[in-house]
């Protein structure tokens, strides 16, 4: 019973996080400014890295966590390069 509960409900997690990216690319696409653009790229990486993690939560496999940090670590770093780009309009002074 309990196997098939974890299973409907990464299910329906993996079905929710491709809504929510769905809505993020919307914002990256159709944002009137570019700090809406920044944000809602920042909210799709979060729910691919989120979509990813379930994908390792139903196979069982490690690799799936790995590719999620890694994928932390470069948006992290991208976030806050674009930031800086936003604001004085160069990243390396």
């Amino acid at each position: 019973m309990s196997a098939t509960i974890l299973l409907w409900s990464v299910t329906l997690s993996q079905w929710m996080l491709v809504a929510a990216m769905g809505c993020a690319a919307f914002r990256v696409i159709g944002g009137p400014r570019a700090q809406d653009r920044v944000l809602g790229l920042d909210a799709l990486y979060v729910a691919a890295m989120l979509l990813i993690l379930t994908f390792g939560i139903r196979s069982g496999s490690t690799i799936y966590f790995e590719a999620a940090l890694v994928i932390a670590l470069l948006a992290f770093v991208s976030t806050a390069a674009l930031a800086k780009f936003l604001m004085r309009g160069e990243v390396i002074e």
